[in-house]
Parts: structure tokens; C-alpha cells; sequence
């Protein structure tokens, strides 16, 4: 597909001061030029090109937003003074799979203050003697080399970036504050923890007193039956005395 027609494409209904974000990977430059791109796209943050057929990046428009660009796989072997003009707020860079020999052919990227990534892998560039030192030494701005930091540490994933910034925030966020409503739930179970302990024992008081009252239901009724036993015996022994004097009346 033509580089136009896809620009076009990846619209999708919105009006070029809106888009932020743009991928036009893999189509085809007409003349090595890039196309379809105006000074319309005012908001552009992003903007990849890989594998168009780009030789020149002399006819990209002014984005002073634009803060990463992927042109990987193309044709470009110099001529970057445009984008030090047109891109002036790049931090990321990649240049890999291109033309580039030379570091003199990198020597304008200087300009670019906030530059903090390039990509020069798969450049002829890559494979001269003292390549890393060298364009360490000559863009200082740069933190990372292909990936790397000068001393062999890898750039971070940018999830990684977004956690850390994350863990920042909670440490200026402060401590975490103790809810009140975590006090009163753990005070509502401790209440009805109290109040069941407080109901068993209850409970078990009176069942002890149920069985001593019980205890003593059975003592008076012992006691009731001790009584009856001896008065029916005083009966009889009265009742034998009174026989006994009828009978001697009898005989007089």
C-alpha cells in the first residue's frame, strides 16, 4: 500500500490535531520520501515508519511533540539535520537496519537535548572498533546504546518504568491510613465474640443450678417420705395400745 493511502487509513475518522499515536509500518514510499504526513499532526508523540523505503527524512513535517520515532529497515544513510530542526523534543531514536556508516553521519544528533535512547544495530556503524565508546563519547545526552547503558545494564521495559513510577507515588502518597471502619468491624466481632462467651456461660451457670435445684427436689422428697414412714409407724403402735387396752377390759 502507498505511504498516503495509509496515513489516510490509520486516521480512522479523526482529524489529524487529534491523533497522538501513528503506525504506518511496512507500506511503500513512492520516491524514499515520507509522505502523507502534514504539520496538520500537531499532537504526534509517536510515529513508527519501519520497512516504507525511506532514504531521506528531509520531508518530514515539523512535530514539536514528537518523542519517539521508529524508522528501522529503511534506506537512510545521513542527512538528519531535519529531524534535529523538526523533531527537537525526541527521546527515543531508532536508526537500526539503516545505511548509516559513519559516526560523522550521527555527529548532528547533539542538537537533540532530550535524546535519551538511540538504535544504531545492523548499521555498518555498529561493527567499527570502539563503536559504543565512541558515540557514548560523542552524544553524552544518551543513556542507552541498542538496549544498553554504558556499563552493559539494559533499558528498562517501559511497564517497568510505569511500576516504579507507581511505587514512587505511594511513597509520597505516605503510610497507609488506618480506616475507622476496620476498627469498628474488628470491635463488632470482639462484641459478639464477648456476648457469645458471655451467653455459654450463662448457659452453663444455669444448668449447674438446674441440677442442684434438681438435687434438692430429690431431698425433700426423701425427706417427705422419712416422714410419712415414721408417722404411719407411731399409727400402728397407737393403734396396738388401743387394742391391747380392749382386750384387758374384756377380761375384767
Amino acid at each position: 500500500m502507498e505511504m498516503k493511502k495509509r496515513v489516510l487509513l490509520e486516521l480512522r475518522n479523526r482529524k489529524p490535531k487529534d491523533v497522538a499515536e501513528l503506525v504506518v509500518d511496512n507500506c511503500r514510499s513512492s520516491d524514499g520520501e515520507v509522505e502523507g504526513l502534514t504539520e496538520e499532526y500537531s499532537e504526534l508523540e509517536i510515529l513508527s515508519m519501519v520497512n516504507v523505503g525511506l532514504s531521506s527524512l528531509s520531508k518530514l513535517p515539523a512535530l514539536p511533540k514528537l518523542s519517539k520515532l521508529e524508522v528501522s529497515d529503511n534506506l537512510i544513510s545521513g542527512d538528519l539535520d531535519s529531524l534535529v530542526e523538526k523533531c527537537p523534543n525526541l527521546t527515543y531514536l531508532n536508526l537500526s537496519g539503516n545505511k548509516i556508516k559513519e559516526l560523522s553521519s550521527i555527529k548532528t544528533l547533539q542538537s537533540l537535548k532530550h535524546l535519551k535512547s538511540l538504535d544504531l544495530y545492523s548499521c555498518e556503524v555498529s561493527s567499527l572498533q570502539e563503536y559504543r565508546p565512541s558515540v557514548f563519547q560523542l552524544l553524552p545526552q544518551i543513556k542507552y546504546l541498542d538496549g544498553y547503558d554504558p556499563q552493559d545494564n539494559e533499558l528498562p521495559d517501559s511497564n517497568d518504568e510505569e511500576d516504579e513510577d507507581d511505587d514512587d507515588d505511594d511513597d509520597v502518597a505516605g503510610p497507609h491510613v488506618h480506616d475507622d471502619d476496620d476498627d469498628d468491624e474488628d470491635d463488632d466481632e470482639s462484641s459478639e465474640v464477648e456476648e457469645g462467651e458471655v451467653g455459654l456461660s450463662y448457659l452453663m451457670k444455669e444448668g449447674i443450678q438446674d441440677e442442684e435445684d434438681d438435687g434438692d427436689y430429690v431431698e425433700e422428697e426423701d425427706d417427705e417420705e422419712e416422714d410419712g414412714d415414721a408417722a404411719g409407724a407411731q399409727g400402728e403402735k397407737r393403734k396396738r395400745e388401743e387394742d391391747d387396752e380392749g382386750d384387758d377390759d374384756d377380761d375384767e
